[in-house]
């Protein structure tokens, strides 16, 4: 029986009941709200280990929760949705969310996405060691989650500093959009790599010119890199 305390936010009470039900039976504690406000108290009250989160919310919507919630937590976030537009997948992930499932959903994908999500928290909260990669005025801090250029922390969202980090900890190794989403994201993205260019767009405003010693490279047809002089 694993102790791992799962908050789910949905609207929908028999959503919410049905997920509690089966989780429980897997051996997770469980915490339900039922709107957007409920959903940030809650976390703030019972520190969850990870979230799933409707989009459609009375209050605040699913969107504004996990903004909130990224301002102050890493906690992994699930976004469940009815919707299947893309431009909600990759907005969802782009404000911090670790995975995303469309609704109607099976139960049972979704505990192994939960089980999947926490193991990747896991291995990075609970390795013992600290992980970091130095080059020149350049630091990154997957611990404590900073970067630091010149000296200078810069306020990261999550996945930028994961981005970053991944690239950086194979310097001049080519990784495409795809192996980026499954590496970093967690998860085969439906085959849309809009959001690895939008990370990347960012994180070059930050990097850009630093040092001539490394850079965020685009390598044309393929994907990207971390150049090592």
């Amino acid at each position: 029986m694993n102790q791992y305390k799962i908050l789910i936010v949905d609207d929908d009470e028999n959503i919410c009941e049905l997920l509690r039900l089966y989780l429980e039976k897997d051996g997770f504690k469980t915490v339900t709200a039922v709107d957007g406000e409920q959903a940030i108290t809650a976390v703030e009250k019972h520190n969850p280990d990870l979230i799933l989160l409707d989009i459609m919310l009375p209050k605040l919507d699913g969107w504004q929760v996990c903004r909130e919630i990224r301002k102050t937590s890493d906690t992994p976030i699930i976004m469940l949705t009815a919707k299947g537009e893309t431009f909600d997948k990759i907005l969802g992930l782009e404000l911090g969310a670790d995975d995303y499932i469309s609704k109607p959903f099976n139960t049972k994908e979704v505990i192994a996405r939960i089980k999947a999500v926490l193991r990747r928290s896991g291995d990075k909260d609970k390795s013992g060691q600290t992980k970091e990669v130095r080059f020149d005025k350049l630091k990154v801090n997957l611990t404590n989650y900073e970067l630091v250029v010149n000296d200078v922390k810069i306020d990261t969202p999550p996945k930028e500093l994961e981005l970053i980090y991944h690239l950086a900890s194979n310097p001049n190794r080519v990784y495409t959009r795809d192996q980026l989403l499954d590496e970093v994201w967690g998860f085969d993205y439906y085959g849309d790599s809009r959001t690895v260019d939008v990370h990347v767009k960012r994180l070059r405003e930050k990097l850009e010119n630093i040092s001539e010693e490394w850079s965020l490279k685009t390598v044309w047809g393929v994907g990207y890199k971390f150049e090592v002089k």
